[in-house]
């Protein structure tokens, strides 16, 4: 039954486990397969071209596996890929792009800053969604260089990091945002950090809870929720560094998974 197949989730490496968290969170009976693409990480300093080309690789790896739905739980991926791959494939996809929409609607200074990658920043989906919802806000964008890397070497509480993110957060402070939108799914897990860095008139959003809605509106729309009452199983595969994806993982959830590494 289409129904008991899994949730494909994919990333350009462990960042998208914050959108998998949200998701068996909020679908505890359904099975998830999880993709890190970690060997290629991070997307957003590759063309479009190679984003695409990565993201039809990993839709094809969860197609093997018999997924019944692929979130894209990359921004880089979305943005620059997901309207092909709706077009290509006859399976419902979810996307991720930064949550302009409620930093725009809530700001009062009118100031939003929004920390993504090159990738994510430079497409034509993030053009459109800041043109249709931050018209008469400024939107102070920076590239967070060299984020996804330490996250992905497991330097999460690093000097290395606590400097850059000191420097990517100063100019936007000093425009006074009220707002900082986290544009890439590895910046979750710098949110402790964050919040020590920033004042509490800063309010950090990130879209996970959003994609998670979303994706149960999808299978409820399809009708291929899972009906069973029991928690789902979860597998998590990586292309890199299995220990650096378990340890990320093993302070996220408490639902019982499995880590393997795999070539793709």
């Amino acid at each position: 039954m289409v129904q008991n197949q899994a949730i494909g989730i994919f990333d350009s490496g462990i960042g998208g486990t914050s959108i998998w968290k949200e998701i068996t969170t909020a679908l505890p009976n359904e099975n998830t397969i999880f993709l890190a693409d970690s060997k290629y990480a991070p997307y957003g300093k590759r063309s479009k071209e190679e984003i695409l080309a990565l993201s039809i690789k990993n839709t094809e790896k969860l197609l093997e596996f018999n997924c019944k739905i692929i979130v894209v739980a990359c921004n880089t991926a979305t943005t620059n890929a997901i309207k092909v791959l709706r077009s290509t494939y006859d399976i419902p996809f979810i996307g991720i792009e930064p949550a302009i929409k409620p930093a725009a609607i809530h700001t009062q200074t009118k100031k939003v800053g929004v920390l993504a990658t090159k990738g994510t920043l430079s497409s034509e989906l993030f053009a459109e969604t800041s043109d249709l919802y931050a018209q008469n806000i400024e939107v102070i964008e920076v590239i967070g260089t060299g984020l996804v890397e330490l996250i992905e070497e497991g330097k999460i509480h690093s000097s290395e990091m606590h400097e850059l993110l000191h420097s990517y957060l100063t100019p936007m402070v000093a425009q006074h945002i009220d707002h900082l939108v986290l544009g890439c799914t590895h910046y979750p897990y710098l949110i402790p950090i964050l919040k020590k860095m920033l004042s509490n008139s800063v309010k950090i959003i990130d879209s996970g809870e959003a994609v998670a809605r979303q994706t149960k509106a999808i299978l409820t729309t399809n009708k291929i929720l899972n009906p069973s009452t029991t928690p789902g199983k979860h597998m998590l595969y990586t292309n890199g560094d299995i220990q650096v994806l378990q340890d990320i993982v093993k302070t996220n959830t408490a639902v019982t998974y499995a880590v393997e590494g795999l070539d793709f």
